[in-house]
C-alpha cells in the first residue's frame, strides 16, 4: 500500500510539473507566434503592436522580449523592430502548426470554427505529442 501511495504521489507530481512547464513556455510561444504573424502581415513587429494585440502594457512586453532574448528566440536593436532568431522562427512555425492542428480537430468533431479558434489558443500549449498524433491520425482518416 505504501508503494502504491508513493507511486500515485509521484505520478501526480509529474503531471503537475508538466503543466507548470507548459504554463512557463505558453507566454514565450504566444509571443514568438505573434511576432512572426506581425512580421508576415506588416513587415515588422513593434513592442507597441504586441502590447495592443495582447492587451498588456509596454513594460510587460519589454520584460517578455528581454526573456525571449535571454532564451535566444528574439533580437532587438535600438529604435528598430523586434526580430526572431532562427530558433524563434522555428518555434513560431511549430506553434502555428500545432494551433492549426488543434483547431482543425475541434472543427472536425463539430465545434464551431470561431469557438474552435479560441479554444485552440489555450489547448495548443497543453496537449501532448501523443494527443497531437491522435488528432493528426483522426483527421487523415476522415479525409
Amino acid at each position: 500500500m505504501a508503494l502504491e501511495k508513493t507511486s500515485n504521489t509521484e505520478q501526480s507530481a509529474a503531471k503537475f510539473e508538466r503543466i507548470r512547464r507548459a504554463h512557463q513556455s505558453e507566454i514565450a510561444e504566444d509571443y514568438v507566434e505573434m511576432i512572426a504573424e506581425l512580421i508576415d502581415e506588416t513587415g515588422e513587429a513593434r513592442a507597441v503592436d504586441l502590447a495592443h494585440r495582447f492587451g498588456v502594457t509596454a513594460p510587460t512586453v519589454n520584460a517578455t522580449i528581454q526573456r525571449l532574448q535571454r532564451e535566444g528566440l528574439a533580437e532587438t536593436r535600438p529604435y528598430r523592430s523586434i526580430f526572431l532568431t532562427q530558433a524563434g522562427r522555428e518555434l513560431a512555425e511549430a506553434c502555428r502548426q500545432r494551433h492549426q492542428l488543434v483547431r482543425d480537430f475541434l472543427v472536425h468533431i463539430g465545434v464551431e470554427a470561431e469557438i474552435a479558434e479560441e479554444d485552440a489558443e489555450g489547448l495548443e500549449h497543453h496537449v501532448s505529442a501523443e494527443t497531437l498524433a491522435a488528432f493528426r491520425k483522426a483527421l487523415s482518416e476522415a479525409s
